[in-house]
């Protein structure tokens, strides 16, 4: 027989009112010692709150969602559990869901989580411009991340794009290379376009012309190992010397196709990139990195999107945080000392 409430009161000599303020922190004070009663009582009879039944009586689930592209990108991986623990911390459930890059796939999720009732959604589309305009009508905030397309409707939690991938080329061009060339994600992406923005400024600065076009493929390793091979197999005088990679998971293939080339890294090619996950910290040669902090981005995607929940007509914000040089062994530091 399931423990209630009043099992809990009884046992703790108070009202089920007392046990309520307790287990919801309020509305009103509860003593010290009741509240030690009510503790011990929980935790003597084993009690769980319904928290359908409090969902429902707050016209609130407590859970919210996330859709991203994938989930084998160490990026979005890492995002992904930052934002769990996150969610966790603020007693939010997280449902999850990952699109396999496709749009039909994000239509389904996106339905489904509708169908959940989820009280809102972080969403890293697949999309150029996502079609958030359902979920509206539906009454669900929705907070997008990592990609902030110009002009959306939809809050927005992303780094500064544009000036961390001006910071990973700078670096990368402070080595002296001369042929440098630029593997970049998919067309379209407002995240792609300010790295790119970002990579042809630091050109520019350093008086460099860009003779060999980006590769742009999805961010993935087999995306990073195919646009570096094409780049690479060029005749020894037009082959690039020097790699900016919009992202970690193309870094990781790009290394293996130097690998494949017989090519070293960074003697041969070197090369930076952006993301700053574990999986490139612990790559030999270590991958230098533009930092994403995923926890800040956590803490301030869940933050947005539970103050949209309690605000739904409030103006929606635009957050752009800060990312850092992360020096590993790709781009020569840890080899030369440079």
């Amino acid at each position: 027989m399931a423990i209630t409430r009043a099992d809990v009161a009884r046992t703790a000599g108070v009202s089920p009112a007392v046990v309520s303020y307790v287990l919801n922190n309020g509305p009103r004070p509860v003593s010290a010692s009741a509240r030690e009663r009510v503790e011990e009582a929980v935790q003597q009879l084993g009690y769980r709150p319904n928290r359908l039944a409090r969902a429902l009586r707050a016209n609130r689930s407590r859970s919210i969602g996330m859709l991203m592209p994938d989930h084998v990108n160490p990026h979005f991986a890492e995002l992904a559990q930052a934002v769990e623990d996150e969610a966790f911390a603020r007693d939010q459930v997280l449902l999850f869901g990952t699109t396999s890059n496709a749009a039909e796939h994000e239509g389904t999720h996106l339905r489904a989580l509708l169908d959940h009732q989820v009280d809102g959604l972080l969403l890293i589309s697949s999309l150029q411009h996502p079609d958030t305009s359902g979920l509206e009508g539906a009454g669900m905030p929705t907070v997008l991340l990592d990609r902030a397309p110009a002009g959306s409707r939809d809050s927005t939690v992303a780094i500064d794009n544009r000036g961390a991938a001006l910071t990973a080329a700078r670096h990368l061009l402070s080595h002296g290379r001369v042929r440098p060339a630029a593997v970049l994600g998919p067309r379209g992406i407002s995240a792609v376009v300010e790295r790119q923005a970002g990579w042809a400024e630091a050109l520019g600065e350093a008086g460099l012309e860009e003779v060999v076009p980006p590769e742009h493929e999805p961010f993935s390793r087999e995306g990073g190992h195919a646009a570096a091979q094409r780049l690479l197999q060029r005749p020894p005088e037009q082959r690039p010397d020097a790699l900016f990679v919009a992202s970690d998971a193309q870094a990781i293939g790009a290394v293996r196709a130097c690998h494949d080339l017989g090519l070293r890294v960074p003697e041969d090619v070197a090369l930076v990139s952006i993301d700053g996950s574990s999986a490139g910290r612990f790559m030999t040669p270590s991958i230098t990195s533009v930092v994403q902090d995923v926890a800040e981005i956590a803490r301030v995607a869940v933050a947005t999107l539970l103050e949209r929940i309690e605000h739904p007509d409030a103006p929606a914000v635009h957050e752009v945080l800060g990312a850092e040089l992360r020096l590993g062994e790709s781009c020569g530091c840890g080899r030369d000392g440079a």
